[in-house]
């Protein structure tokens, strides 16, 4: 393997670097010497779990929709939760806008 010396020089536009990029490989300018390994001993899971009663017919209604669009119906129910939440904070258009889903009518996962 041969010795990497090169330094990735300085741009002076996006475009520049665009260019540069496209015709060199970064594994040319890459140190496996300066590589540090990381620990995340006290890393917390982002998500919580929780326990909640739904009728059976819903949660059937819910798992068959989340089924026609082939995603796990966990997954779908947060998107509901999460679009009622912004609905309720009134940033529903801001947060979902372009997706289709102001009318109420779409989950954005199709």
């Amino acid at each position: 393997m041969r010795k990497r010396n090169n330094r990735i020089p300085e741009f002076k536009s996006e475009d520049e670097e665009r260019k540069f990029w496209a015709t060199h490989s970064p594994l040319d300018y890459f140190d496996s010497n300066s590589v540090k390994s990381a620990s995340f001993p006290d890393l917390k899971p982002s998500l919580k779990s929780i326990s909640i009663r739904v009728p059976s017919d819903m949660l059937a209604e819910l798992k068959t929709l989340a089924n026609k669009k082939d995603v796990p119906y966990q997954s779908l129910a947060k998107v509901y939760l999460a679009r009622q939440i912004a609905l309720e904070r009134g940033s529903l258009s801001r947060s979902f806008r372009g997706k289709g889903t102001c009318t109420g009518r779409h989950s954005g996962l199709e």
